[in-house]
């Protein structure tokens, strides 16, 4: 249990380092909101689909296909999308639905939940991972574009520009490229997979230095109980409700134990660059993804204790 709570913390605590860096960078003036912007349109346009180009381009396709575990997450992300939509008609304000329904559906499955898969299960975490996430943020970001389109001041909210919106994503089109190259395995120049590896690692620490830049006392005062109600659904209610689902379907082992952590990881770093993009409430996101990280060295611990308790996985 002990090894299992340092892992988790090895994993989360950089991020929030990255975070309290953000925060402090700003507050030393050594970044400002136009930084800020900047950033966030390079990641959300360049180095993040990048990464999950490479990160497709590089994943095991003969291992990690297993059609009934990509078929049930798909079907339980579409699910919480939904649950997160029906609690937010009831208990959020408007303007905040897009933020708060993305903020409750979208894992950080990317950088969080592959390193607790191939850190549990190795290579085959690892691999299943991979493709799993790939198939995860192809979900994630379909259906935050139309969340956003339909409560964003600043989008358009037709079905015509959703679609638009879709399509155009810069990280869909990153997945939907790396898929013909990498089941076809085709080759890239060496040069270009490191210079690709280059600009992708910044990803990470751009989107969470942008996350601290924006995190402020009153920020999280004025968002508190929204972000609170939005990250107990996201850490506690669904990963819950979906794991439980699994089970019941017969899912052991690796792939119930990687379900969970997908599940159970914090909201991606994405979605804050994703508000700020499209000029929601990104301040709202911030905090969402700040509490919902802290509370993963927790739920994250707990669940696979009480996994492994009952010889599931």
């Amino acid at each position: 249990m002990l090894d299992l709570f340092i892992q988790t913390l090895n994993v989360t605590a950089p991020v929030f380092a990255m975070m309290f860096l953000g925060l402090l960078l700003r507050r030393l003036g050594w970044i400002d909101s136009t930084f800020i912007s900047t950033a966030s349109i390079l990641v959300f346009r360049g180095t993040m689909p990048t990464l999950l180009f490479l990160s497709i381009l590089r994943a095991d396709l003969s291992t990690a296909l297993a059609p009934a575990l990509l078929g049930y997450f798909c079907l339980a992300t579409i699910a919480s999308f939904l649950m997160a939509w029906g609690w937010a008609l009831w208990r959020c304000p408007h303007i905040d639905r897009g933020v708060y329904v993305q903020g409750a559906f979208r894992g950080n499955n990317g950088i969080i939940g592959l390193a607790l898969a191939a850190s549990l299960y190795g290579h085959l975490g690892l691999s299943l991972g991979s493709v799993l996430a790939g198939a995860a943020i192809l979900c994630y970001n379909t259906l935050s574009s139309v969340i956003l389109a339909l409560y964003s001041p600043a989008a358009r909210s037709d079905v015509r520009s959703i679609l638009r919106n879709i399509a155009s994503n810069p990280l869909i089109l990153g997945i939907v490229l790396a898929i013909p190259f990498a089941y076809w395995q085709v080759p890239l120049p060496e040069w270009l997979l490191k210079s690709g590896d280059y600009f992708a690692q910044m990803t990470l620490p751009l989107a969470l230095i942008c996350i601290g830049g924006t995190l402020s006392l009153s920020g999280l005062r004025d968002s508190g109980k929204v972000a609170l109600s939005c990250s107990l659904m996201k850490m506690v209610s669904l990963p819950l409700l979906l794991t439980l689902g699994a089970w019941l379907l017969g899912f052991r082992g690796a792939e119930l134990g990687i379900l969970f952590l997908y599940f159970a990881s914090p909201t991606a770093a994405a979605s804050f660059v994703m508000a700020k993009a499209i000029g929601s409430n990104h301040q709202l996101a911030a905090a969402i993804i700040a509490i919902t990280t802290l509370m993963a060295v927790i739920n994250t611990n707990l669940g696979l204790f009480v996994l492994q308790w009952g010889g599931w996985i």
